[in-house]
């Protein structure tokens, strides 16, 4: 009993590490955060929308959709006819509305006469995450009440109406107005939805290339000081920067390689989404031209390049092969928290907090790039590559010092082990004295 004691101690005192802990918190604290923005997003949709109402007709029917919006919503502006458009949507985002409806005159006449009423709903779009889209969800539900009661009107009181017309009486005209750009015929639920497609491929890519790439420098580390070939690869007249050179480029070879098998099938498993969507951005000006790609792919280069590095910083830590799995999740919650951040809330619309944190971290530049690029949003971009360049100078710079310490061979640089020191010096200066021979 008492050596499967000593047996169960021993196991767990090597697997329960500063190394195993930490990452579990981390992923702890994701799991909370993001349910916490679920609990946000139930918040959210208990609020009241925000909107505008402008009724310039003075028939029945439209007396009943003013009263349903007053009833449901936070109507911040009214009209009754007669209003400049341009002025009641400042007012209306002034007070952070979400939209502003119009209702033309001849509504009421129209639905009579068996041709469905007309609502404009202009649409101010404040983000494209899943939260920005709460507000405008239930304004459409707003409009869905609002047949529905036109729909029991026209029936109790025997309106001779073709059937098709009682169902649904009214027809929504949209436009969003998202950025500065104003978009006809567009439901900022079907922005979202093309912008969610056009941009989930920066995020996975970065994802993957990011775990395996990373995973494949921290296991490398953890091998080599194992197998005790980094001892022997230290002790050749090879330059250090180069070792830390080699080590990142050869990391990214297989890392994109890996990346590009992976997302050739995921670009059909996105394709079978797509299939029934007949809307293109283009046909709204939202492109990118050569030199955004340009910009999308030097981000995503100087980002794999911090990544890598801080990969290999992290690998020195690792004693051996099964030390070196568990040093990757830290890595991989850093590239997960941008990804779920920017599926829940756009970058404008996080607090300033989480613009910093969001920012500060490497990875969520390029997943932001493609959406920003397509709003010309350049600041954003351009910072962010400038950043991340600087960070992936110091990361690898730092990478550098390690491997020119004695840290990788004797775990520390301090006086402690002074022995191990000199004795590795005394024999690395005859390794080289011998090659020199």
């Amino acid at each position: 009993m008492s050596d499967f004691g000593n047996m169960v101690k021993k196991e767990v005192k090597e697997l329960l590490t500063l190394q195993t802990i930490i990452p579990m918190l981390v992923m702890t604290l994701i799991f909370a955060g993001m349910g916490s923005m679920i609990g946000g997003i139930k918040e959210e949709a208990m609020k009241k929308p925000v909107i505008g109402v402008i009724n310039e007709d003075a028939g029945p029917l439209s007396e009943m959709a003013t009263a349903v919006l007053n009833a449901q919503a936070d109507v911040v502006y009214s009209s009754t006819g007669g209003a400049d458009l341009q002025e009641a949507l400042e007012q209306v985002k002034e007070k952070d509305g979400v939209a502003l409806l119009a209702i033309p005159e001849g509504f009421s006449e129209s639905i009579y006469q068996n041709s469905p009423g007309e609502i404009r709903v202009h649409w101010i779009m404040k983000g494209a995450g899943i939260m920005d889209s709460i507000s405008t969800g239930i304004v459409d539900v707003l409009i869905q009440v609002i047949n529905h009661e036109i729909s029991k009107e026209l029936i109790e009181q025997g309106h001779s109406v073709d059937p098709e017309i009682a169902l649904n009486p009214t027809v929504k005209n949209e436009t969003t107005i998202f950025k500065g750009k104003e978009m006809k015929g567009l439901s900022p639920g079907a922005i979202s939805g093309m912008l969610q497609s056009q941009s989930i491929t920066i995020p996975m890519v970065m994802m993957m290339i990011i775990m395996m790439a990373g995973s494949t420098v921290i296991s490398s580390m953890g091998m080599e000081k194992e197998n005790k070939t980094l001892e022997t690869l230290l002790t050749l007249p090879i330059k250090r920067s180069s070792i830390v050179a080699g080590k990142i480029v050869g990391s990214a070879v297989v890392g994109l390689l890996m990346a590009a098998i992976y997302m050739f099938g995921f670009g059909y498993y996105m394709q079978s989404f797509q299939a029934g969507l007949e809307i293109n951005l283009a046909d709204f000006g939202l492109t990118l031209g050569m030199q955004d790609y340009v910009l999308v792919g030097i981000s995503l280069f100087v980002t794999l390049l911090a990544g890598l590095a801080l990969c290999m910083v992290l690998g020195t830590f690792a004693k051996d092969y099964k030390s070196a799995q568990t040093l990757i999740l830290p890595i991989t919650a850093l590239a997960t928290i941008p990804m779920f951040l920017i599926m829940f809330k756009d970058f404008d619309t996080l607090p300033i907090l989480l613009k910093a944190v969001l920012f500060a971290i490497p990875f969520s530049h390029p997943m932001m790039s493609m959406r920003a690029l397509l709003f010309d949003d350049y600041l954003l971009v351009l910072s962010g590559i400038v950043y991340v360049t600087l960070f992936a100078a110091a990361t690898v710079a730092l990478a550098v010092h390690i491997f020119k310490t004695d840290r990788l061979l004797t775990g520390r640089t301090g006086k402690k082990k002074r022995g191990t020191f000199f004795w590795w010096r005394g024999l690395r200066r005859n390794l080289k004295r011998d090659n020199k021979r």
